[in-house]
């Protein structure tokens, strides 16, 4: 610790190189050069200043009566000549008071528990490691929480760098957040925390500083040029191969960005192996494309050709040709095929696996960043101010036996009842939205059709053949869908955070949770409801020729609609790739393209200006303001992106892929967003990902149900398989003949007039004399049989053969879910041998201090009797009193 003498020198040292330097303003220090700026506050003067200017002066007055030291820049400094800003400095008096009240861990020995091994073929790895100073850019020590009343228990080299500028504006933080700006004489509970006085427009922004410029090093020897590290070895593209400086993320941002960061990466790491064998499957179907016996009859023209459908929508659509349909069933094989069972059976697998091991990566950081012991209620669950404020009503807290401030019950549950009511008409809205897409695929289908029908005359021949009516509408449709998500986010967005706010949680950790499950709720319900429609309804309930089903009644005249012979499963995977990749290129839009143009010219503002002119604080406030809501747009769409990956991935093995490629260029787009555009979030700690976590274990439950669901009633693989060992003609298993079975046979002389097409509808080569039957897909008795049109037994050994399969990959998936899980440890062998040996050691090491500390007390006491008794005379009964108390 420095002596008076040592500070005035350094303080004149400093300002002496102020001087030399023709005093740069591109500090993160007051005007002495000495004490350390933590927070800063701006404002302007306004029509309204006399108001706010009492706020100010009072609020800036109890600030310094909190032990805050301010410094204020007048508006003559500043680069628009109009802002002011209020440097905040916190003394060694204040950091070490509120890190006792918030329990903050600081080291008080290193650390002499011995690393981990190094890894076999550790060399195999080193293009992908970056330097050591960069990943451990702190010594590993034994932590306590801070105790003001030990404080030589603990390793205090000097003062003013004892506590990390991310601990020292998390303080600085809880003192602003808590302060009133009031005057003594009349207390107004509402008016206090710096969150309403930005708010009311008192202040315009109050955020910590960036520690320097993020493309060159602090010219200041004392400051740290940890954002320019982060820059230059995690956030440029050309380093997405290196691995994260997590530990460089964690010590400037805090805990809970660097659990986001480690999780992201995480991910990434797994979406490789999923990536690998979804293009493995891929390629097997690619492969397999000449064995595809089903595709080539359908395409044959003395197959295909020779077989006449039914119409597919009424008046408007006519006969057609099986072969019209021979490129979207080559194109449904590159899904549906074999290697699509074993590929939803691994992606089961994958969920399991990746939940289990991020459970032990997160044990293992919660070790590394110190996080064993840390309780929520340490931050998360500290009342927020705004309950504080908005709740009058008191009542005794039966664990503190200290009054605090609550909710009515009736007030709970009306505002309850309103956020319900709320949410089920937002979600009753999209479920409108889906079904008038639905009802567009309806109507617009049959004018698809009619522009596209086979006709010589056609001047869209040559692209009526590469799209069919069905590709048309589910693209057009999905397009449309997609649009509309956009539009309901928007809205839904704003209406989130006033229902949670109207709630008033009671705290930090329920107010994210409240706003964590409405928001998914309502993604879940906006993203997936057309997926779902495609997968489970499209083309389930469509009945037969003269007896079809009808979306809203006969009299809507919406026919519903019909899958391809082929299956849903194209349709499916068009609606997934649409939804999932126009998803991505939105975001990254959003997060790349459009900061990086404010970027050029806040760069190009920042190296114009000399330093001398253009100051830190000023710098940083030309930044974004990083809000409470940041990090939880970055996981919200993340999880999206894993229930696309894992509800529907059946359809679309290469969806890993596409995500794994997005989530590389995501990692690099969100690091280089918080080191350049944002200005330096205020630290806060965070042991895990939160509600997330459960949010991922129920879509990885409910992926294993619906691949069972889409492989059983979307793909047509259990339909083959069923012919293929029962139905097949001759003795050889073989898939000759299997369109012919799958398809049945109606009576054109008995559809309804209402269902035939249109005079000159037909195409050309129909012949009403000569074809008397079409066929429709279907498992039906033939005209003429004394069951005509009514189900076979084919097709209840087909739905048999469905719900067998659906329990038994269910089951099967589950038991390799639940034994995965329980074979694999959450916290790792060594990390708990690890935990229990540094607990010991700090029991051991306060034990012995505070032995220490008696002793030299008693020594004391013993030395302060001893030269009393000196004074006095002596008694031999007095000697022997003091050696009994001894």
């Amino acid at each position: 610790m420095l002596s008076p003498l040592e500070h005035f020198m350094k303080v004149m040292t400093a300002q002496t190189e102020i001087d030399k330097l023709g005093q740069n303003r591109d500090s993160v220090y007051f005007r002495d050069g000495v004490r350390r700026i933590d927070f800063v506050l701006s404002y302007v003067d306004d029509k309204d200043g006399d108001k706010k200017a009492e706020r100010r002066r009072e609020f800036e007055a109890n600030l310094e009566k909190a032990g805050l030291e301010l410094e204020t820049e007048d508006k003559s400094e500043s680069d628009d000549r109009k802002t002011y800003y209020l440097k905040i400095h916190a003394p060694w008096e204040v950091l070490a008071t509120y890190a006792d009240v918030l329990k903050i861990k600081v080291p008080f020995k290193a650390s002499d528990i011995p690393k981990a091994r190094e890894v076999p073929l550790e060399w195999l790895t080193h293009p992908f490691r970056l330097p050591d100073n960069i990943m451990r850019p702190e010594p590993d020590y034994f932590t306590a929480p801070f105790d003001k009343s030990k404080v030589d228990f603990f390793l205090i080299d000097d003062k003013d760098t004892f506590f990390p500028p991310s601990t020292r504006n998390r303080i600085v933080y809880y003192i602003l957040t808590r302060c009133p700006y009031y005057k003594e004489d009349r207390k107004e509970k509402d008016k206090t925390g710096i969150n309403r006085l930005l708010n009311n427009g008192t202040y315009t922004s109050a955020y910590p500083l960036h520690d320097c410029k993020y493309w060159k090093k602090a010219q200041d020897m004392q400051c740290e040029s940890e954002r320019y590290h982060l820059y230059k070895y995690w956030a440029r593209f050309l380093c997405f191969y290196k691995e994260q400086p997590l530990n460089l993320i964690k010590k400037y941002y805090g805990e809970k960005i660097g659990i986001y960061f480690a999780w992201l990466g995480f991910y990434t790491e797994m979406l490789f192996f999923a990536a690998v064998m979804g293009v493995i499957c891929f390629v097997y179907g690619v492969l397999s494309y000449e064995d595809n016996i089903t595709s080539k009859e359908i395409c044959d023209p003395k197959i295909g050709g020779m077989i006449v459908m039914c119409p597919l929508c009424d008046k408007k659509c006519s006969y057609w040709k099986l072969n019209s349909t021979c490129l979207s069933s080559w194109q449904s094989h590159l899904f549906d095929n074999e290697g699509t069972v074993f590929f939803a059976i691994f992606m089961g697998i994958w969920v399991t696996l990746f939940l289990e091991f991020w459970k032990r990566r997160q044990a293992r950081l919660e070790y590394e960043w110190d996080l064993v012991d840390f309780e929520e209620e340490q931050q998360q669950l500290q009342i927020r101010p705004e309950y504080e404020l908005k709740c009058t009503g008191r009542r005794l807290n039966r664990i503190t036996q200290e009054m605090e401030p609550y909710l009515p019950f009736p007030s709970k549950c009306a505002r309850f009842c309103l956020s319900g009511a709320t949410v089920l008409f937002w979600t009753c809205l999209i479920v409108a939205c889906i079904m008038g897409v639905i009802a567009y695929r309806l109507a617009v289908y049959a004018a698809f059709a009619s522009i596209m029908k086979d006709s010589p005359t056609s001047k869209i021949q040559l692209v009526g053949s590469l799209i069919t009516p069905q590709l048309a509408t589910s693209v057009t449709a999905s397009c449309i869908n997609f649009v509309i998500i956009l539009i309901l986010n928007f809205l839904y967005e704003h209406v989130a955070i006033w229902i949670t706010d109207m709630e008033i949680p009671k705290t930090h950790l329920e107010y994210e949770n409240k706003l964590t499950m409405k928001m998914f709720m309502f993604q879940f319900v906006n993203y997936y409801s057309s997926c779902f429609y495609v997968a489970f309804f499209k083309g389930k309930f469509v009945g037969y020729p003269g007896n079809y089903t009808y979306m809203f009644g006969k009299w809507s005249k919406l026919r519903n609609e019909e899958c391809a012979p082929g299956g849903c499963l194209i349709e499916l995977t068009t609606q997934l790739l649409i939804v999932m990749a126009g998803k991505q290129m939105v975001g990254n839009v959003q997060e790349a393209l459009l900061p990086l143009l404010r970027n050029w010219w806040g760069s190009r503002k920042g190296r114009s200006h000399p330093e001398s002119t253009y100051s830190r604080w000023e710098q940083d406030h030309d930044l974004q303001n990083f809000s409470q809501f940041g990090l939880f747009y970055e996981y919200l769409e993340m999880v999206i992106q894993f229930g696309f990956i894992t509800l529907f991935v059946a359809s679309f093995p290469l969806a890993p892929l596409l995500a794994l490629f997005n989530n590389i260029l995501e990692v690099r787009v969100d690091a280089w967003k918080f080191t350049t555009q944002f200005r330096r979030p205020v630290a806060a700690k965070s042991r895990n990902i939160g509600a997330w976590e459960e949010i991922l274990n129920v879509v990885a439950i409910l992926s294993v149900v619906t691949n069972a669901f889409i492989m059983a009633f979307t793909s047509d693989m259990i339909p083959r398989l069923v012919y293929l060992y029962a139905y097949h003609p001759g003795d050889e298993a073989t898939m000759r003949g299997y369109i012919t079975n799958s398809l049945s046979l109606y009576n054109i002389s008995q559809i309804p007039e209402s269902n035939l097409p249109e005079a000159g509808e037909n195409p050309s080569w129909f012949n009403s004399s000569t074809i008397t039957t079409c066929s429709y897909r279907d498992y039906r008795y033939p005209p003429g049989h004394e069951k005509q049109y009514t189900h076979n037994m084919q097709f209840w050994h087909i739905l048999a053969a469905k719900l067998a399969f659906i329990i038994i990959m269910e089951h099967v998936v589950f038991v390799v879910k639940f034994f995965v899980a329980w074979l694999i440890p959450d916290v790792p062998t060594e990390v708990k041998a690890r935990i229990k040996r540094e607990r010991f050691l700090v029991q051991e090491y306060l034990h012995n201090y505070e032995v220490e500390k008696l002793k030299m007390q008693l020594s004391q006491s013993f030395c302060l009797s001893t030269e009393t008794a000196s004074l006095l005379p002596s008694s031999p009964s007095k000697h022997q009193v003091l050696s009994e108390c001894i």
